[in-house]
Parts: structure tokens; sequence; C-alpha cells
């Protein structure tokens, strides 16, 4: 089955001389690089750094690495006390700490730790003078309400507000002010904003984002499942278990990564990976091994396939489709391939690379796809990925990605970012059908960050003016004249006569004419090391005028070729059993805390019931009823529609006017719970 992809590699990759998006840029290394060495010259204070950070939040149970580091150390520190709640780190953890040290650092590390029991945990370190404390808080699921068996969790990259809206508006158009449809994820009733910093920066990038959704901790940008150290090898800094790891250790539940992106890339990767450099992508693609996930579909096999292959990008024989072959996986790498497989187990890779965006894919743009002309889409991918993990009577987790909005959003080209949205939200569509049906099933669609494109008005040359002077505003935008008369959801032409005026507040030098260019085309070249616009953006690369299509910048032209990401919020939707944990404004390691919420998922020997248990107070308020404990008998005396019922918490039993009943209850963080079902069946009856 490889036969295509290996003869095919070499040109595709030859042939592709624009790469958008956020993979390891030169002038991002550039950049990483000059500030090392500003670092060096500027002496720094002695300081004590524990990770997992201040303020971190652990499911109980799950896995996580330890560290603590004295660092920038100008003289010997001394005996080091490292402590959680008053009692020595090695004692409380059960291991000891592993010692290093350099000529100017102290490392003290233990891996593989659990911390079992809900509650505040306080980390203190001193070092002669140097001290610091961090504190922890590990809670356990709620088990109150109805839980799920799967989570699909949909990640449009870059997917602020507005890519939202601007999708809906090319989608579904409006008719004097009311849009004449919605999206699917706009049909979702639970709705929060997520704030998207990681530990390191005000502005976030996809890994980092991304494994806070996948672990709950916040890590550095371009960290994967990990809290950053102070060596150089980008694989052992302190790990945090990923919900994928968890839900494989404790419920043996399947796992899916679908996306339109190397499948190595940041957001997918963030599922199963631990590297502080979201560039390791050899490394990513054995830990996609290393777990197995049992769907894993997108782009990226140059890092599958060995050394001596045309096209791979490893530097080793390593053949990791064999490895995924020999494991029991089908193997396919188009379209008509994946349709038709029958199995259990699935890997489909589509590209070497990326995988081309949906408006080149579904025209048949040549020019843009080379060889690569039997792609699928992105809901097909997640019917197939939904049909295989469902096989599984434990449950799955799903993560989908629409890789593209993001990759194209940085190339300023919203048009092809608009359809990979539309892309996306019909895959939405498809999980939507899946979870109606069958009734235990939480989707989540979601951004990993924002991006800075926004709505001013319309384009229109009816008048004759173009550029700048044809953007139209307030009354003179009216609306735009988008037409999709196949009725697919997708406008048939990008470039109508009024188009959306869609604006940039972070890019770099650039041209804009508002037309739709043909092949995805870099917004910038680089004149002597600085980033300047590109005239093969404008529709007419010679124009003697075309000055009067430049715009200056936001951004740094030495060090930024593309857009950036913004800091912005970013929306939520949330459909199914436990969305409505999602609410209000909710950082974004929170997201993750809902997920195992909504799975009940105990990683201390609990098993989930999935029962619909509800607090016993809040349903006797609802029906007007009452409850009094009396902690000498440790019963919960219940009067309600005119019974009385009483619970013994000590032998776990129920009983209505001195009988038996099968009422189901019990205590858990001091609260008493029951199943509405049963209390409904006991208070009804006799």
């Amino acid at each position: 089955m490889k036969t295509k992809i290996l003869k095919t590699a070499t040109s595709v990759i030859l042939a592709s001389a624009f790469i958008v998006g956020e993979t390891a840029l030169p002038h991002q290394s550039f950049q990483a690089n000059a500030a090392e060495v500003a670092a060096t010259s500027v002496v720094k204070a002695p300081s004590v750094y524990i990770a997992p950070i201040d303020r971190a939040k652990f499911l109980a149970g799950s896995k996580f690495d330890f560290r603590v580091e004295l660092n920038d150390l100008n003289s010997d520190p001394g005996a080091v006390t490292i402590t959680v709640n008053g009692k020595d780190a090695a004692s409380f953890f059960g291991k000891s700490l592993v010692k290093t040290s350099t000529s100017t650092s102290r490392e003290f590390m233990v891996r593989d730790v659990t911390i079992k029991q809900a509650g505040t945990y306080t980390v203190s370190v001193k070092a002669g003078s140097l001290s610091k404390t961090v504190k922890y808080e590990v809670v356990d699921v709620d088990p109150v309400g109805k839980k799920a068996k799967n989570v699909i969790l949909f990640v449009g990259d870059g997917m602020s507000f507005p890519s939202v809206t601007i999708a809906r508006i090319m989608s579904k158009g409006l008719t004097e002010g009311k849009y004449n449809g919605l999206l699917e994820m706009d049909k979702f009733d639970q709705r929060a904003v997520v704030t998207t910093s990681g530990m390191d920066s005000l502005v976030t990038d996809s890994a980092n984002s991304a494994s806070a959704y996948n672990t709950g901790h916040k890590s550095a940008v371009n960290g994967l499942g990990i809290y950053p150290d102070n060596t150089e090898d980008s694989l052992d800094d302190p790990r945090v278990e990923t919900l994928a790891e968890m839900l494989k250790r404790t419920r043996g539940m399947s796992i899916g990564v679908v996306s339109t992106s190397e499948i190595e890339d940041a957001t997918p990767a963030a599922v199963v990976s631990h590297t502080r450099r979201r560039s390791d992508k050899p490394e990513i693609a054995e830990m996609l091994y290393k777990l197995q996930p049992e769907v894993v579909l997108g782009g990226g096999s140059a890092y599958f396939l060995p050394k001596s292959t045309p096209g791979s990008k490893r530097k080793d024989e390593k053949d990791i489709i064999g490895q995924f072959e020999k494991a029991g996986y089908s193997f396919v790498e188009n379209a008509t391939q994946m349709k038709a497989a029958k199995t259990n187990k699935l890997l489909g890779l589509f590209h070497t690379g990326d995988m081309n965006v949906y408006y080149d894919r579904s025209t048949n743009n040549k020019d843009a796809l080379q060889t690569f002309t039997n792609q699928p889409n992105l809901w097909d991918m997640t019917q197939k990925a939904i049909d295989v993990l469902s096989q599984n009577e434990n449950g799955f987790f799903l993560m989908v990605e629409g890789a593209s909005i993001d990759k194209q959003l940085h190339a300023l080209d919203w048009e092809r970012a608009s359809y990979d949205t539309i892309e996306f939200d019909k895959a939405i569509g498809v999980a939507r059908k899946f979870a109606d049906i069958n009734n235990d099933t939480l989707i989540i669609v979601t951004a990993d960050h924002s991006h800075s494109a926004s709505i001013a008005g319309t384009y229109w040359e009816g008048d004759g003016k173009s550029g700048r002077e044809a953007v139209r505003t307030y009354e003179a935008a009216k609306f735009p004249t988008y037409v999709d008369a196949n009725k697919d959801g997708f406008p048939d032409n990008p470039d109508p006569d009024r188009k959306l005026a869609v604006v940039f507040g972070a890019a770099p030098d650039h041209y804009e004419d508002y037309k739709f260019d043909k092949v995805p085309t870099s917004p910038t070249i680089n004149s002597d090391g600085v980033y300047v616009a590109n005239p093969a953006t404008l529709a007419n690369p010679e124009d003697p005028n075309r000055e009067r299509f430049h715009r200056t910048g936001t951004i740094n032209p030495a060090g930024d070729s593309q857009g950036v990401h913004t800091a912005d919020d970013v929306p939520l939707m949330a459909y199914g059993p436990g969305s409505s944990y999602f609410q209000g404004t909710m950082d974004n390691t929170e997201v993750f805390f809902g997920m195992a919420n909504s799975l009940g998922l105990s990683l201390t020997g609990a098993k989930p019931d999935r029962k619909a248990w509800v607090s016993l107070d809040d349903f006797l308020k609802a029906v007007g009823g009452t409850s009094k404990y009396n902690g000498t008998s440790k019963t919960t005396t219940i009067t309600a529609n005119g019974k009385t019922i009483v619970l013994n918490h000590a032998t776990g039993k129920a009983t209505k006017s001195g009988k038996p009943v099968n009422l189901e209850f019990k205590i858990v963080q001091s609260k008493t719970i029951v199943t509405s079902d049963s209390l409904i069946k006991t208070l009804a009856t006799n």
C-alpha cells in the first residue's frame, strides 16, 4: 500500500516551495538563537524552579514527574530541603529524588508519581537563602450527572470568534440582516469563552495550548505534555500524563487522532506526546506508535518512512508504517482506500506533509495538489474514525483538528481558511448525528488560539474603485453576494462581485488586492534578511501601480514572515453528557477537567457506573422535600411527597415506612448523592 506515497514523496517535497503555519520556520530559529546569545550576557540572580508550577491542578491518581531546580548559582547553596505538606518529598512520593548538578545549578527529580487524595498540597523548597513555595490542587471528578461513554474534541486551529462569523456568512448568507441558517457548531446550547495564555507567554502556540486541553496543565511555547527544564535535551523534561494515556491505562478505551495537518504536528501530537520541542516529529511519530491510538488519520508520512525511502525526513531506517502494520493496523493512503477499509485499527497518511486545504482538494487544483489528488475530506475522516472507534464497548476519545484554518490565516489567506472552517463544521455535523443516535457522547468544539482576522465590511468594485478604496463600511457595505447553488454548504466562488473585506491586525508588510490566490502563496519574501511584501499574491504581480495595494505591517519585518497568533479569547461550544461543565470564562486547562468529569474518570480504582447521580439536597429542593442528617445514628431522613425515607449510611441500606427499598445512594466529598431514577421510583410507590 505504500507504493504511491513512496513514488510521489520526493517530487512533492521538492515542489513545495511554500509552507505555511507554525512549523519550524528559519526566522523562528534565528530569533531563538539571538535570544539565547543575549541571555548569556546578562547575569541572573539565583532562583528556584519547581515543576509542576504554582497553581497546577491534578486529577487524583494522574501520573506526573516532579522536579526542583536551583538555577544560576554563584556558590554552593548548602543543604536543600524539599517538602510536600511538611513531609519530605521522597517520603511523600515514596520514591527517592535523583540528584544532578552543573557548575551553576542543582536538580532534584522523581518520575512517574501520583497524588491519590483530593486536596490542597503545598510544596516548599529551601536552600540557604533561597526559598520558594507553590500550591497544588488535586481533585476528583464530580459523580453527579449523567456520564458520557465517549468524548469527541474538535479543535479548530486558530479559529477565533471572527473565523466562525466569516464561515457562517460564506456558508449560510444573510437576508435583511438575519442569517439564513446556522453552522453546526452554532447550534450547540452550551457555550463558554476560553483563555489561552501559556506559562511563559501571553500569546500561545498550538503545542502549548493543545497540551493544556490534553493534560490539564500549562506548558511553554513549543512544549507538549511537559513542564520545561534547564537541560538541552528536549525529550527529558518533566512529563504530565495525557488524557489518552489515562484512558488507555485505566479504562481500556479506544483513542483516535484525526487532523488535516501532519499527524505529528502540534495539536494532534498533544494527544500522545512529551517533548519540549514540537519539531521533534520523527520522535513524535514513534510516540504515536508507542501509545497506538486505534485510529490515526492525517498527513505527515515523511516522518514514518525510513531514511533510505525517497521523501523521508527521518534520520534513521525505522519504518514506522511497517511497525503499525505488524501491530495489526490497516494502512491506507487515499480517500478510496480509507472508505473501503474494514478494520478495528486504522492508520491513514494522505500526504507526505500537511494535507492540502479543502478548496484545493474540492476543486482538484492540481497546481496545489501535485500528485496527491485523492485526499479525503475531514467529515469522511471523522465518520470513519467514529465507525472504527465505536466498536469498543469501553468507549472512545477522539480528537479532530481542522488544522489549516490556522495555517491559511498565517498566510493571510482568509478565504481558504474559511473553506476549511466550513469543512470542519461539517465534520462536527457528522459527530452530532452519532451523538443524537447514541445519547452517550460529549462533543466539544473549541480553538487552541486566535488570529487577528476581522470583518471590516465588504469589498466591491462596481463603481470602478479597487484596492483599499473599494472597501465598503457601514451602510455602504450592504451584504456579500456569495452563492451556494449546489447547496453543499460552501460558496461556489470565493470572489463574488461583493465579498467580505477581511483585515488583519497582526500581520507583516503585504500586498492586498482582495483577490483570491489561485494557489496558496506566502504574503512575504525574504529580501536581505528582511521580510517584504510578496508581489506574487497580486492578481497582476507586474502592476506598475502595485504600491497602492501595499499594506504596512504591524509586526517585526526582521523576524515575522507571516501573520501571528493573538491572545484573544476563543469560543467553546459543547453538547451532550457533561456539557454543563463548560460555561462562563474558562482557562484552557479546565477543558481537560471538563472531559474527565464527563467521563466520570477515576484514576484511583473506582469503576464508572454511568448512572445519573444527583445531589440529594438539590433534588429535594426541586420537588419541595427536606432532609435531615443524624450524626449519632449516621442516618439521613428524607421527607417528600408525603413519604418518609431513611438512608442508613453505615449499612448502605434505605427504608421507607420501615420496609427496605431499592434506593441507590452514597456520600461523595461530604455530599449525599442519589440516582434520580431510584429516588423517583421510591417516592412514587406506596
